[in-house]
């Protein structure tokens, strides 16, 4: 220890040799070393003799001081010049050279570990076994109302011991593959339920993104998620068929499927508990020749768009095409000025705008056109008025073709039909040529919820499956079959249900609810009894005494049964039907995964004492809450943000990096993330893809 705190104080500079020295000799002392001291000491005492003097006292200590640096491995201090330190630049040099040594050999490290991890990943061995199959799933009974089998077991029940374990659990099955299916099911706790999903592709959609697929700017495949990944946290199963009706009474789904031979064959499919998530179609508005037009929807939709946009590009560079005929292949136009209209609207301009020129001739770009078809006053009418504005402000300065207060009359093969007012107020029909055509104009009722409603005298919504604020179908029996999605609404009918929050107080007074009188008290009580069943109605419930005193018209002090009735049906008036996005689809199913735990955690002590748990929703769990967390759109290298009470703020590429952003999280996994990571670089880096 002596030795290495010795070595290091020698080695310090000049102008601090003595204080050195001084620690040095207290060490020395300390040890009993004092004639050591004195050897080190000598050479630097300052005296009154002669310089000739010093210097013999300095050779008579010399062999002493020479002894102790021997002991302590040390070299006395040299009388040649220090070499001159490396220049910053060489600093630099030498540094720069370090890292880049050091990250290439980081990098061939993690190349060589991803090697290895791909060499694990491929399999010698034979992956299949002797596995037990139920004969029921195998060759199943019939029954039903139709006789049909009934698929009680699956073939892969008896796969894992976990998956046996659950054969006997509450049958949960669930239509669709979307945002409300998907939410539900990545809810969930493994092992509560014997869940079955069933729906017409096997994979899950990220549709908020699928108008960048159309133009190359994503890959097709960054934007799926097969399901059967997302079913196997929770051990369940997956049967790729179309739904087609529901019989309640005995609590089976009818299904159907296309066999080997192209024939339909439908079976039954048991249930306890059916979640209905099949989504929707685009609305017809019944406008002819829409068999002319593409829609958005689906990942054919997409392709088919893209080899149809680059079919009409590839067409209109061969030499036999007169001019008019190219101008109308280049002629796109969209009918619909919502977000998936816009978006794609946006998004094809960016296409022809950035990556034409570089591949087709130019005269290309200077003939194609791009149209937006709007019946409303402004796009986006959803949005606030400002980011509408901007949206067509923005379109405008990028020459797409913004059509407000027009209608499409009818869509033949090669042009479009729509009405628009003049100056004078008349209507007049105009025709626009086209070579594409994007039907992109609201959402309808699928075939399967049509046949749905019309087994359910309660519902009347034209447009989509009624539930109540706990997302149970009305009409269906309760706690047995739940909607969530496009395809349902939830009903806000609050004065229709006054007899129920009047029915407690009026069993206090012992009176008839239709006669009973509410002070502001009870008032009060009867309101958040409202909060509780319609959460949504919370925001015209906040100044309970300007209400009350607004509809007491007698001004008694009291609320009678008319003026009750009066105030709740105004708030019926001012209630909103909840929007069709992926954002209340996700929030419903979370909200019936978290409440299908919380049931599967009181299912035993129900049974144990005999309960039916199907009806037990409001006692277990409170009703469903939208919240708004805003909307976004894309408007051509530029992004809109809506988030709700007039706020809002728009910009260019920076609000483009965080519409991304919000996207990126919100994709369902990993994989997609990485995808899309990699779509969006490849785009800056290659362009878009063909």
């Amino acid at each position: 220890m002596l030795h290495r705190w010795a070595t290091a104080s020698l080695a310090r500079s000049a102008t601090n040799r003595g204080q050195c020295l001084r620690r040095i000799s207290r060490q020395l002392q300390e040890r009993g070393l004092s004639n050591i001291t004195r050897a080190l000491h000598a050479p630097y005492r300052r005296s009154a003799t002669s310089a000739s003097s010093r210097h013999g006292l300095r050779s008579q200590w010399q062999p002493q001081r020479q002894q102790f640096c021997n002991r302590l491995s040390l070299r006395p201090n040299s009388s040649k010049t220090t070499p001159p330190l490396p220049s910053r630049i060489s600093r630099l040099f030498y540094r720069s050279l370090t890292f880049t040594g050091f990250f290439v050999l980081t990098a061939g490290g993690f190349v060589v570990l991803f090697f290895v991890y791909d060499a694990s990943t491929y399999r010698e061995d034979l992956s299949y076994q002797d596995i037990p199959v139920s004969e029921a799933a195998l060759t199943p009974e019939r029954g039903g109302p139709k006789n049909l089998p009934i698929a009680a077991c699956h073939i892969d029940d008896d796969d894992s011991v976990e998956k046996t374990q659950q054969k006997d659990k509450p049958k949960l099955v669930v239509l669709g593959s979307g945002w409300g299916s998907v939410a539900l099911l990545k809810t969930l706790n493994p092992g509560d339920y014997h869940v079955t999903v069933v729906s017409d592709v096997n994979y899950f959609l990220f549709t908020p993104m699928l108008p960048s697929a159309t133009v190359g700017t994503l890959e097709l495949r960054s934007l799926v998620e097969p399901i059967r990944r997302i079913v196997a946290r929770l051990r369940g199963h997956f049967l790729k068929a179309s739904a087609e009706s529901v019989d309640f009474s005995s609590k089976l789904v009818e299904l159907s499927q296309i066999d080997a031979n192209g024939q339909k064959k439908n079976f039954y499919l048991p249930y306890d508990k059916l979640v209905i998530g099949v989504g929707s179609t685009s609305n017809t508005h019944g406008v002819k020749g829409l068999e002319h037009c593409h829609f958005l929807k689906s990942i054919d939709d997409a392709r088919q768009i893209k080899n149809h946009i680059l079919h009409n590009l590839e067409r209109a560079c061969l030499p036999t095409t007169a001019d008019e005929e190219r101008r109308r292949l280049l002629s796109f136009v969209v009918c619909g000025g919502g977000p998936t209209g816009v978006e794609f609207a946006a998004e094809m301009f960016d296409m022809l705008n950035e990556d034409l020129t570089k591949y087709f001739p130019k005269i290309l770009r200077n003939e194609i056109s791009v149209h937006l078809i709007q019946s409303r006053g402004h796009i986006l009418n959803t949005y606030d008025e400002a980011l509408s504005k901007y949206a067509e402000e923005r379109f405008s300065h990028e020459m797409v073709d913004v059509l407000t207060g027009s209608r499409v009359k009818e869509v033949q093969s090669d042009k479009i039909l729509f009405t628009q007012k003049n100056e004078e107020g008349e209507t007049v029909t105009k025709e626009l040529p086209m070579g594409f055509c994007l039907w992109s104009t609201g959402v309808s009722q699928t075939p399967f919820c049509l046949n749905l409603s019309s087994n359910l005298p309660v519902q009347h919504n034209k447009h989509a499956l009624e539930t109540d604020t706990h997302l149970r179908l009305i009409g269906a029996p309760l706690g047995s079959v739940y909607a969530v999605g496009d395809c349902s609404t939830v009903q806000n009918n609050v004065a229709d249900h006054i007899l129920t929050f009047l029915r407690t107080i009026a069993w206090e007074k012992g009176r008839d609810p239709e006669k009973v009188h509410l002070t502001f008290k009870e008032w009060r009580d009867v309101a958040n009894r409202i909060k509780r069943r319609f959460p949504q109605a919370g925001d015209h419930l906040r100044r309970l005494d300007r209400l009350f005193e607004q509809y007491d018209e007698d001004k008694s002090g009291t609320l009678d049964f008319g003026e009750l009735h009066e105030l709740l049906r105004q708030i019926d008036s001012k209630l909103t039907s909840l929007p069709a996005t992926a954002q209340r689809a996700h929030q419903q199913g979370q909200y019936l995964g978290r409440k299908f735990n919380k049931m599967a955690q009181i299912a035993p002590g129900l049974s144990v004492n005999e309960v039916d748990y199907g009806d037990l929703d409001e006692a277990v769990y409170k009703a469903f809450e939208y919240r708004h967390l805003g909307n976004l759109a894309y408007v051509g290298n530029a992004a809109v943000f809506d988030i709700g009470n007039g706020m809002g703020f728009s910009g260019g590429l920076l609000a483009v990096y965080i519409w991304r952003s919000v996207y990126f999280a919100q994709s369902v996994s990993l994989r997609t993330r990485i995808l899309l990571a990699m779509d969006w670089s490849k785009r800056a880096l290659f362009g878009r893809g063909e």
